[in-house]
């Protein structure tokens, strides 16, 4: 089960393909991340053909990065834009990475805390 998530693109570069970085506080850690990511894939593909057609042979995208994330940290993002209370939400989808890598650093803020 999902606590929070988010989404966005990573671009490719000359070494490495394109592929969407998830960003996903659990509420119970999955058994398996490899298994959880694979069927992540499966079900985007499944329910999104423009993103079935990129990955078919991997020939546009690579399959997703799942990237666990500490208790508390969405929360701590939330805290730190003075959006705390009911009116404001985790954006679930970006086009660009910038909430990415603001949650990646409290991401390693966190775990430096402790």
């Amino acid at each position: 089960m999902l606590r929070d998530f988010t989404a966005a693109p990573y671009f490719y570069d000359r070494r490495k393909k394109g592929y969407h970085e998830w960003l996903i506080e659990f509420v119970r850690s999955p058994e398996n991340l490899e298994n959880f990511t694979q069927a992540l894939d499966k079900e985007l593909a499944r329910y999104n053909d423009d993103y079935a057609a990129k990955r078919k042979n991997d020939i546009a995208i690579e399959r997703p990065v799942v990237r666990e994330m500490p208790e508390g940290t969405f929360y701590e993002w939330l805290k730190r834009k003075d959006k705390l209370g009911g009116q404001h939400k985790i954006p679930r989808l970006s086009n660009s990475r910038e909430f990415v890598e603001e949650l990646l650093n409290i991401k390693n803020s966190l775990q430096t805390e402790h």
